[in-house]
């Protein structure tokens, strides 16, 4: 008879929350103690060039335009040895691929669209969050859905699935310098509000392409960061950029660290705001505060916050749109602006 062994203790979930919690705040503080040599090198990448107008008529041509500037970019990378970027160019260069951004200098910037923009009854724009770059794209780790233009993607397909994709475009939206992970820039809100600068700008120019269609904003992570100050920013905001924000009908927080708004009536106007967190997700254990500009401000999914809470699923962090995955189906629910499709938590 085998010898009798003992199971091993299972961490009590509060013991093991602390832990995680622990964890949380170590890498919070590191974050603001670190430091990084300053780059010593000159950017070998060209700035964008002039590119055609955006308009519903002129979407080709700068496709085309941004087509020869990842070109010549993919030409630079193969000069300097940046392999990794080589790599994402050339899938960048794929026939079906479009891009209405394109920047390589830095940690580079990107912003493609699936599907028919013009012509879209929905657009759903997926504002990524830290760590995204022009070399993770469309896969980081091997994986493609925790990634902008794998992300999108993965919507899109979902939406084909469910047999609307003929009237949805989906943006991947790699339009600001988003910050490290490990680093003080991830727990202000500096990058955020360059970024909704930008992301506000952008809106605008997708209503003049379509004035028709309503906007879904996806935002992820420190992604939702930028979606909470381009909201904050909007409320007072006239002009042509006021009404690419009245476009807006939902805004999803998902693995959101927080958006600097006290609540969900801050940034929505007359948009639905949605929050989720997966069940594994670290996010829930990073302290939700804002103080002298440091912090990020209330838990989306708390009850003060006032969104509307979706089932997110079991995952973890990058897990939120993972094919199949019950935070996916939700999420293009969102974009598609079936708002009773959307299962809550």
């Amino acid at each position: 008879m085998p010898p009798h062994r003992e199971k091993p203790a299972r961490a009590h979930p509060k013991r093991a929350r602390r832990l995680r919690r622990a964890l949380a705040c170590a890498v919070t503080i590191g974050g603001v103690l670190l430091t990084t040599a300053p780059a010593g090198h000159a950017d070998p990448y060209a700035a964008p060039g002039p590119a055609p107008s955006f308009s519903a008529a002129t979407l080709g041509a700068r496709y085309q335009a941004e087509r020869a500037a990842i070109r010549e970019a993919l030409r630079t990378a193969g000069e300097v040895g940046d392999t990794g970027r080589a790599r994402a160019l050339t899938s960048f260069l794929g026939p079906s691929r479009h891009f209405l951004y394109f920047d390589a200098r830095g940690r580079g910037q990107a912003v493609e669209v699936i599907g028919d923009l013009a012509h879209a009854r929905r657009i759903a724009v997926l504002v990524p969050g830290a760590d995204s770059t022009l070399a993770d794209f469309d896969r980081r780790a091997g994986t493609a859905y925790a990634t902008p233009g794998g992300g999108a993607r993965a919507v899109y397909a979902q939406a084909a699935r469910d047999g609307a994709a003929g009237g949805l475009a989906v943006v991947a939206w790699l339009g600001y310098a988003a910050p490290k992970t490990i680093s003080s820039e991830v727990l202000t809100a500096e990058r955020a509000d360059q970024g909704a600068v930008q992301l506000q700008r952008f809106l605008a120019k997708v209503h003049r392409a379509n004035a028709g269609a309503g906007i879904a904003l996806l935002c992820h992570s420190y992604g939702s960061v930028v979606c909470g100050r381009t909201a904050l920013a909007a409320a007072g905001a006239a002009g042509a950029d006021a009404a690419g924000w009245r476009a807006v009908t939902d805004i999803a927080l998902f693995g959101s660290p927080g958006t600097t708004a006290w609540s969900a009536a801050a940034l929505g106007g007359g948009a639905r705001v949605w929050a989720g967190r997966g069940a594994t997700d670290w996010m829930e254990d990073v302290p939700h505060v804002r103080i002298l500009g440091l912090g990020l401000g209330p838990d989306p999914v708390s009850r003060r916050f006032g969104a509307r809470v979706f089932d997110a699923g079991h995952g973890g962090h990058s897990d939120y749109l993972k094919p199949g995955s019950v935070p996916l189906r939700n999420l293009t629910g969102i974009a598609l602006g079936h708002d009773s499709a959307v299962t809550s938590a």
